[in-house]
């Protein structure tokens, strides 16, 4: 048998470092603490362009894609949301890196059991939750709008790629991508809905104690929040989950 030759100590750790580099493995630490950070910086677009505004951020949108996992197109709206909330509630502070870690929960942005986000901003096809029938583990809502937008006229489902239930779509729901409709299965007035429901019920966002309500509010569990918290962060230092 050959010699085997016993690494140890900071040589051993510099193998292994250079192994996972060349895998391609990400080493950079995910940021501790509340709120999450807000990731590379929006620039600054026509928000009252006609149209597809979020189209504007597609420069943007693609420097990051690849290295995030995120499709380009859901980061043009988020990055996009962001903008508007900047304007349209300048306290509130709601970051795109926030919005991009609640869908990559809720729709693994968009993509959710073969699901994909059209170059509209649409996702097709569109993605329903399961009926909230009371189920062990499951909320009861019974059927809030007739079935109009989750086709079940019994029991409420969570739908699009940010999973509103009817109800609170119906309140929230607006239209981002300048097409005069608020659909829930668009990822462009999903985002920016998210942005608008958060920035309502958390206040300042870029405090621990309003950042925290505001996701308790989207989804009653601490699990929930904490998972966020932890694809927030990734996004924030240019990293994928």
């Amino acid at each position: 048998m050959g010699e085997v030759v016993k690494k140890t100590g900071a040589l051993a750790a510099a193998v292994v470092l250079l192994g996972l580099a060349g895998c391609g493995v990400d080493r950079t630490p995910i940021p501790e603490g509340i709120p999450p950070g807000p990731g590379t910086p929006v620039p600054v677009i026509d928000l009252d362009a006609p149209g597809r505004t979020a189209v504007q951020l597609r420069g943007w949108a693609d420097e990051q894609s690849d290295r995030l996992g995120i499709p380009s197109i859901a980061l043009e709206a988020y990055g996009y949301a962001a903008a508007v909330m900047t304007r349209a509630r300048p306290g509130c502070g709601v970051a795109w890196t926030t919005l991009a870690g609640i869908a990559s929960v809720e729709s693994k942005h968009g993509t959710h059991r073969g699901s994909a986000v059209g170059d509209d901003g649409a996702v097709r096809p569109p993605i329903v939750g399961i009926a909230l029938d009371g189920s062990p583990g499951v909320a009861l809502i019974k059927d809030t709008d007739g079935g109009a937008l989750d086709g079940d006229p019994v029991h409420d489902r969570a739908i699009g790629p940010l999973q509103f239930i009817p109800e609170t779509w119906k309140r929230w729901g607006v239209d981002a991508n300048g097409d005069n409709v608020a659909d829930p299965q668009s990822i462009d007035d999903a985002a920016l809905t998210a942005a608008r429901y958060l920035c309502a019920s958390g206040g300042d966002l870029t405090s621990e104690h309003g950042w925290q309500r505001a996701l308790l509010t989207y989804n009653q569990s601490r699990g929930y929040l904490l998972t966020v918290r932890d694809r927030a962060a990734s996004y924030s230092v240019g990293r994928r989950v």
